[in-house]
C-alpha cells in the first residue's frame, strides 16, 4: 500500500439532525445517495455559479458528514455555513488534529473511502486519522491526479474563479442536476442544458520540463488557458476548448512559456475538443 500525508489537508465535520437536509440543500454534489463508502467531490457555489470551496465529502457517524478540503480554507468555509445553517440543527466544527492521506495499491478496509474523483483504473483512497504513515511520496500522488485529471481548488484554479463545468465536476458526480435546488444551481443548469461549458481541465504534455504554475498557454500568441499542477514535462491546465480547437484545426504550435505543449481531455470524460453552443 502506498499513503501520502496531505498536510495542506483539513477537516470540517457537520452533524445532526437537519445535517443532510442543510447540505442537500446548499453545496453542489448529490448527499442524499452518497454511499458510506465513497469520498465526493463537490463545491458549495456563490449565487453566480461559481466554485466558492471545493471539497470532498464522506459519512461519519450516522447524522454526520466529513468535509476534506484545503486548510487555508477552514475558517471561511465554517463561516459560509453557519450563514447557511439558520435555524437547522447541525453543528459545524474544525476536526482538530486528523490528519488526511491519500492512499492506493491497497486492498479497501474500513479506514478508507473510495476518492470517486478517480474515475477509472485501479481505486484511490482517502484515509483520516491521526496515525497516518507515508509509505509513498508526493510527486507519486501529483502524477496520479495529473493522470486522471484530478483538479484542486488553490493548484488548478483559484475559488470564485471557475464554474464546477470548468474542472469536470459535472461528470464525475461533483454538481446533482436531479436533485433539485442548491446554491448557483440555476447557472449551472443553464450551462448544463444549452452546452456553454468554454473551459476544462485538460492534461498538458511537454516536449521538456513545464515552467511554473501559473504560466499561460497560448496558441499563436494568443491565450488559450493556464498552467496548474506540474511535475517535470506533465501537468493540468485550464483551456478554452473553442480556441484549443482551433489551433489543432490550424496545426497551430500550441505554447507553455515557450515549451511546445499537447493537450489532451481525460479519456473517462468522453470530451473533445470543440466549439462550445452558442447562447443564442
Amino acid at each position: 500500500m502506498s499513503c501520502v500525508a496531505l498536510p495542506h489537508r483539513s477537516l470540517v465535520r457537520i452533524a445532526g439532525q437537519d445535517a443532510q437536509t442543510l447540505l442537500q440543500d446548499v453545496i453542489s454534489c448529490d448527499v442524499d445517495g452518497l454511499p458510506a463508502s465513497l469520498a465526493r467531490v463537490g463545491a458549495l457555489l456563490t449565487p453566480q455559479g461559481k466554485i466558492l470551496f471545493e471539497f470532498l465529502i464522506s459519512r461519519t457517524g450516522d447524522n454526520g458528514f466529513l468535509f476534506d478540503l484545503d486548510a487555508d480554507q477552514v475558517g471561511p468555509f465554517i463561516q459560509r455555513m453557519t450563514m447557511y445553517k439558520l435555524r437547522a440543527k447541525a453543528d459545524i466544527e474544525r476536526v482538530e488534529s486528523t490528519g488526511v492521506a491519500a492512499c492506493w495499491d491497497c486492498d479497501p478496509a474500513e479506514a478508507l473511502v473510495v476518492d470517486e474523483r478517480f474515475c477509472e483504473g485501479s481505486p484511490v483512497y482517502r484515509r483520516y486519522g491521526s496515525d497516518v504513515v507515508d509509505t509513498g511520496n508526493t510527486d507519486e500522488y501529483t502524477r496520479l491526479r495529473i493522470d486522471h485529471g484530478v483538479a484542486e481548488a488553490g493548484r488548478d484554479f483559484e475559488p470564485s474563479e471557475a464554474f464546477p463545468h470548468d474542472v469536470l465536476m459535472d461528470l464525475n458526480k461533483g454538481v446533482s442536476l436531479k436533485k433539485g435546488c442548491f446554491v448557483g444551481q440555476e447557472v449551472v443548469s443553464r450551462m448544463q442544458h444549452r452546452g456553454t461549458a468554454r473551459r476544462r481541465i485538460v492534461r498538458v504534455n511537454g516536449a521538456d520540463a513545464l515552467p511554473e504554475p501559473g504560466t499561460p498557454i497560448q496558441a499563436n500568441e494568443r491565450a488559450v488557458g493556464q498552467l496548474g499542477t506540474t511535475l517535470e514535462n506533465t501537468g493540468l491546465a485550464l483551456v478554452r476548448v473553442d480556441r484549443v480547437a482551433k489551433a489543432l484545426e490550424q496545426d497551430t504550435p500550441i505554447l507553455a512559456g515557450g515549451v511546445p505543449v499537447t493537450l489532451t481531455l481525460p479519456s473517462w470524460t468522453g470530451l473533445q475538443f470543440s466549439p462550445p453552443v452558442s447562447e443564442g
